[in-house]
């Protein structure tokens, strides 16, 4: 069993629940200028305990830390238990730093029912948190489920699309069909402790708790089918290709604030990391899966970045993008080696801000021209040469350009999958190929050149609350892309960690001792 290092403050029972608490206490205000500030109040201080967590996080280390644990329901095995390693940690100061910058962005382009809209925002960073540090499936799942009322509310609600309703229906509706499946994967997952529980004559006959049913043996057979009820879950979510439907429509009608959050935080594949390989490594090693999901990972680089290549409106583009990069975690995942997990690992933290970045990049294009389609610009370096220039290098870190954080984490996703297949590392290649001529083209034809005729005489450059989200988006990723070591250093022991029982999993299939395996 991992390590656990408590925590004598509950840091991350604050985490969680103070943006519910601020959620509460904006119910009580009525002055939309206090309501902004509040928020934005609030956010700050949930960003300020995840530094906290962050700075005091050690490094290199497999260790579970911060770690609360209450029993919530023994009689099922149920408890409170709450903990963050390096595969969760930064994804907490992620969730933490872009609601910070949502809120900031909403300031003045939120102008109906401010007050339910930064209470649910709020509520969705609760949900989002809840899913990072909770390490009991249930408390994991109750929060997995929670996430849908405030998105449900906020793309239907303050979407600007002509169809946010029926987005905002097909987006639930996907996600609660993959969370059917993989409840029954959770509950095989307990029945088999269960059974476990009652051969070794243990105190606890049920369990949810991860680290738990990490010690426990699971027949082939049997990971293999829990394996793809978890995967159905996580795969609806993150959406891997052909689950992904929903999500041209979520980022194209719902508000720029939601396709932030939806397309910045990568909760199905931190599900596929979380939990379902380092419970069911055996299953994840099956030439069977690996095959499967490596050709829905390798389709969806292919298939999104062609996609992209064709659209004329900058929200569906990046939609059909982020699908591609999603391609990209999933292939380097399920390498199932160091530098493919870890490249995974910081690919996801890093679509968090070149990905998100972009998306805010086309609400400052909407909030122009009222629109974000191709033909509605041309030439706009000419009068906004602040924004032609932040969207020029958060779209060259999309693409993986050298000195931002998207060459660090593409590289060792390719690295890692040139490792376990050449061939599929070479097809993967070609979504960097793609993924660079369609960003080139739109930002051409719709940045540089002549002005186009559609562009307002009047149109005004970044102003002060832009230009912070801008600059922090900026930093963020030249930090990572030019000096990436504190980031890696905070995953590199959880990554090995994994590595070790995925190997230890190899070993024991084919009947090694363990002392004898080579590194």
């Amino acid at each position: 069993m991992l390590e656990e290092l408590s925590s004598t403050f509950p840091i991350l029972s604050c985490i969680l629940f103070f943006p519910l608490a601020g959620a509460a206490l904006l119910w009580l205000i009525d002055e939309e200028d206090m309501l902004r500030t509040s928020a934005l109040a609030v956010s700050l201080i949930e960003l300020a305990l995840t530094i906290f967590v962050m700075v005091r996080f050690v490094p290199d280390s497999a260790a579970m830390q911060f770690v609360e644990k209450v029993q919530w329901i023994p009689a099922l095995g149920i408890s409170y238990h709450l903990a963050v390693d390096g595969i969760s940690v930064l994804f907490v100061g992620l969730t933490a730093f872009l609601t910070v910058l949502v809120v900031i962005y909403s300031w003045d382009t939120i102008r109906h029912q401010l007050k339910l809209y930064m209470m649910a925002l709020l509520a969705l960073e609760t949900a989002t948190m809840g899913i990072f540090i909770s390490l009991d499936l249930i408390l994991f799942f109750v929060f997995w489920e929670l996430m849908l009322i405030p998105s449900y509310f906020l793309i239907k609600l303050w979407g600007g699309g002509a169809e946010r309703h029926y987005a905002a229906l097909k987006y639930v509706l996907y996600t609660l069909l993959g969370s059917v499946f993989m409840l029954v994967g959770i509950a095989l997952l307990d029945i088999n402790y269960h059974n476990w529980a009652m051969v070794h004559h243990m105190d606890r006959p049920y369990s949810f708790d991860f680290l738990e049913l990490l010690t426990v043996p699971i027949p082939l057979s049997q990971q293999v089918l829990i394996f793809w009820l978890m995967f159905l879950g996580f795969a609806f979510k993150a959406p891997v290709f052909p689950f992904h439907t929903w999500l041209p429509d979520a980022l194209l009608e719902g508000p720029v604030g939601m396709a932030v959050m939806l397309a910045g935080v990568k909760l199905g594949t931190f599900g596929f990391l979380r939990f379902s390989i380092p419970l069911l490594p055996d299953a994840a090693m099956s030439k069977t899966v690996v095959l499967v999901v490596m050709i829905l990972g390798l389709a969806a680089i292919v298939y999104g970045a062609i996609m992209a290549l064709v659209q004329l409106d900058l929200r569906r583009l990046l939609a059909y993008s982020s699908i591609s990069h999603l391609g990209f975690v999933v292939v380097g995942l399920f390498a199932l080696n160091y530098q493919g997990l870890q490249g995974s690992l910081l690919t996801m933290i890093n679509l968090g801000f070149s990905t998100a970045g972009l998306f805010f990049i086309a609400g400052f294009l909407y909030t122009r021209q009222h629109t974000t389609q191709l033909a509605a610009f041309g030439g706009m370096a000419k009068h906004t040469p602040l924004l032609a220039s932040f969207f020029l290098l958060i779209g060259l870190a999309s693409i993986g350009l050298p000195g931002t954080n998207g060459f660090v984490g593409e590289f060792l996703i390719l690295l890692g999958t040139f490792k376990a297949n050449w061939l599929y590392g070479a097809i993967a290649v070609t979504g960097i190929i793609t993924g660079a001529a369609y960003f080139l083209w739109y930002y051409e034809r719709a940045i540089l050149g002549p002005v186009g005729q559609a562009v307002k005489d009047t149109i005004a450059d970044l102003h002060p609350r832009e230009m912070v989200i801008a600059v922090s988006l900026s930093v963020m990723i030249l930090w990572i892309g030019l000096y990436p070591a504190p980031f890696l250093r905070m995953m590199n022991g959880s990554v090995q960690a994994l590595v070790d029982r995925l190997n230890h999993a190899t070993v024991a299939a084919a009947g090694i001792p363990s002392q004898e395996k080579v590194d």
